[in-house]
């Protein structure tokens, strides 16, 4: 997605896994050659790049990191070993959990004999309780390094407390090992990653970080230096799922974990608000994946506190989005006469059958262009024509024949079960939340999103469909701030059990929040952003006494001056648990106690305006390219379909399913008994001709007048 002068443009190329600095040197080419610029002269007019990228994730997966030394405190060398009582059930899906007898935990990033305990201690008030033995650090250092590590993780307990030891560490790994020496290694330390609670965590936080800086530093670092060769000189922005983006250099790995799935939420909600809907659900299908956010009443304020990456639990406050295996490449198959569709996935290489580069797998791709949907001859803009007598023959030998049904039935088998996939991802999201469906409308982006919006909606009334569809969370991405969160755990009473009197230690919880405004003024100064240009708002983890049930509560305050500004942030936190649990559960007489504090630092940036266009006629005929057969599960026949241009559709055009329309990049499938319609903003809206009426909520109120 380029934004050059106000005018997006959209341009999409294939992932260079081998080199992920090529195909997005593509990307931008691709978009200069539509604004009729060379990439030498096009950046030059770029004031910031902002990047989403996978490859953390992608070589965790692969296990492609360094070997990781650890240093911790004498006595609990085997802490990230024995993990938390349920580790074993980390990052694995539900059908797995079942089948616990071939259930392990993961195989460990770090082995034993790289783990060492050093002789010091900080106790939990963070009072040097056993001065550290920096002779014993050197001997243990030494011998991490002689077994073969190539960098170092300093995780002591309750560092985050007081970082001292942890700071004079690496202060004797830099003596021991300088930067001019070959034998130079990079430390990461447990408090600068993550200043909280859990050890486990908060560890394993930092040797994440540790384990994927090297790989990273490689990918991106050639990405810039690329750029750089080629004339740009502005920011280069990673985007962090927290729901900000922040400079290269200020970017742990740990933070850019789902960071795609985030830029599609947090663009939801820019463009959700611009258009005056309240409750969006963020929908993203792509080739191996389906992800589900939410905006519930203009508010992406929904956090995991403790994710799992890959298989393993971090410290890292993340937006809260779902993935489940269903996307575009997602495979289908049958045992014991049952089909299922995904999570395997064929990926973008070989990819799906039709690709004809040497998939065998039948996907949902390729069941969408055996239906007629998607054109052979027009994917992906024409540059990249389609098999369809190979994917058809892939659904006839693995799919249809197993089941006894033609290949055309076997297809829309294969489209209805990862749709009902995706839909039920919807309806557990919303409904575990407490949220009805009929409340929210789809915005259905990603490349299959259009495609199969239709079906995955389920009981959403209304799906939208942006012209930049297949680049949204890309598009997303362009609208966020730069954003800094800073977290500093700090366990205070703040409401006295009992006599329910407001109790916060003023002293220690102004200092904590002035702490932390330091060192967000510092990294700001770092990057060259104005200070003044920063907004700053305070979340505080907190929780009811004998409840396990921590609310993460907006602060109206950043300083407690009087009764008044405690009174205040007590009555928020109230407000939010009730929405959140239920005022039921509202236990004032057990106390208020607060575990976390977390600063967010806000550089508001450049955002795009929403544009509207006059309404005009319903007759969509203009932009009809021709007809062509396609199968239609609800007909159960092959029926002519008008096929429409979706760039050519105007504002207040109407499409009648059965219809098929094609953009660039993307179709959009109309069932029957289904219309799109073009609004006065140029987004298409899929809903049902005869929608059924409101269902009826138990305990609703009526009003009857008289």
């Amino acid at each position: 997605m380029l934004t050059l002068d106000g005018e997006r443009i959209i341009a999409k190329c294939p992932t260079t896994p081998h080199d992920l600095s090529i195909g997005f040197l593509n990307a931008i080419e691709a978009g200069g050659d539509k604004v009729g610029l060379t990439v030498e002269e096009l950046l030059p007019k770029i004031d910031i790049i902002r990047y989403s990228t996978t490859v953390a994730l992608n070589r965790l997966l692969q296990r492609q990191g360094p070997r990781i030394g650890l240093l911790t405190t004498e006595g609990h060398e085997d802490a990230i070993l024995i993990g938390r009582g349920a580790q074993w059930t980390d990052g694995q899906r539900v059908a797995e959990r079942r089948n616990i007898a071939v259930q392990n935990k993961p195989y460990p990033l770090i082995d034993r004999n790289l783990i060492l305990g050093v002789k010091e201690r900080v106790d939990s008030a963070g009072q040097i309780v056993r001065p550290l033995d920096e002779d014993d650090v050197r001997e243990k250092l030494r011998l991490l390094m002689d077994r073969g590590a190539r960098a170092i993780v300093v995780s002591l307990l309750w560092s985050f407390m007081n970082p001292a030891h942890e700071k004079r560490v690496r202060q004797i790994i830099r003596e021991e090992y300088k930067e001019y020496h070959i034998g130079f290694v990079p430390v990461v330390l447990s408090s600068s990653v993550v200043s909280k609670l859990g050890e486990y965590e908060r560890t394993m936080t930092a040797v994440l970080d540790a384990y994927l800086q090297r790989s990273m530093q490689n990918d991106i670092g050639a990405t810039w230096d690329k750029l750089r060769d080629k004339g740009y000189r502005g920011a280069f922005l990673m985007i962090h799922n927290s729901g900000g983006s922040a400079d290269i250099f200020k970017t742990p790995a740990s933070r850019t974990f789902n960071g795609g799935p985030v830029a599609g939420l947090m663009g939801s909600a820019y463009f959700a608000k611009k258009l005056g809907f309240n409750n969006v659900i963020a929908g993203d299908v792509g080739g191996t994946s389906f992800d589900v956010a939410l905006v519930v009443e203009s508010s992406v304020r929904n956090y995991t506190f403790r994710p799992v990456i890959d298989k393993w639990m971090v410290n890292v406050t993340m937006m809260q989005t779902i993935s489940v295996g269903a996307g575009g490449g997602s495979i289908a198959s049958v045992s014991n006469g049952r089909i299922t569709v995904g999570p395997r996935s064929a990926g973008s290489m070989p990819g799906p059958v039709c690709y004809d580069l040497g998939g065998t797998e039948p996907t949902v791709t390729d069941a969408d262009v055996v239906l007629g949907y998607i054109n052979p001859d027009t994917y992906y803009g024409g540059r990249m024509p389609l098999n369809r007598s190979l994917a058809a023959k892939a659904i006839d030998e693995k799919v249809a024949r197993p089941l006894g049904i033609s290949t055309e039935e076997a297809a829309a088998l294969i489209r209805r079960v990862v749709d009902e996939n995706m839909a039920g991802a919807i309806k557990r999201e919303v409904h575990m939340r407490g949220y009805h469906p009929e409340d929210f409308v789809l915005f259905a982006f990603g490349g299959a999103g259009p495609t199969h919006m239709s079906g995955l909606r389920g009981d959403v009334p209304k799906a939208v469909v942006f012209p930049a569809a297949p680049v949204f969370c890309a598009m997303g991405s362009s609208i966020m701030d730069i954003v800094h969160m800073y977290e500093q755990s700090r366990r205070m009473v703040f409401m006295e059990p009992m006599s329910e009197r407001l109790v916060v230690d003023r002293e220690q919880f102004n200092a904590t929040v002035s702490s932390l405004i330091r060192r967000a003024e510092a990294d700001l100064r770092s990057e060259g952003l104005e200070v003044a240009d920063a907004a700053y708002s305070l979340e505080l983890d907190m929780l009811y006494g004998g409840q396990v049930n921590l609310k993460r509560a907006s602060s109206p305050c950043l300083q407690i001056s009087s009764d008044a500004d405690a009174q205040a942030i007590y009555d928020e936190f109230e407000r939010e648990f009730s929405e959140a649990f239920s005022p039921l559960v509202v236990n004032r007489p057990g106390g208020v106690f607060l575990d976390n504090f977390v600063l967010r630092v806000t550089v508001p940036t450049w955002k795009p305006d929403v544009a509207e266009y006059p309404l005009g006629a319903a007759d969509p005929s203009p932009a009809q390219i021709g007809e062509r057969k396609a199968y239609w599960p609800e007909s159960k026949a092959w029926v002519s379909t008008p096929i429409y241009q979706f760039e050519q559709l105007q504002a207040g055009n109407v499409v009648t399913g059965p219809a098929v329309v094609e953009a660039e990049l993307t179709t959009i499938v109309v069932p029957p008994g289904q219309k799109f319609a073009i609004d006065q903003h140029g987004l298409g809206i899929l809903e049902a001709l005869n929608p059924p009426p409101p269902r009826k909520r138990i305990g609703a109120q009526v009003a009857v007048a008289a």
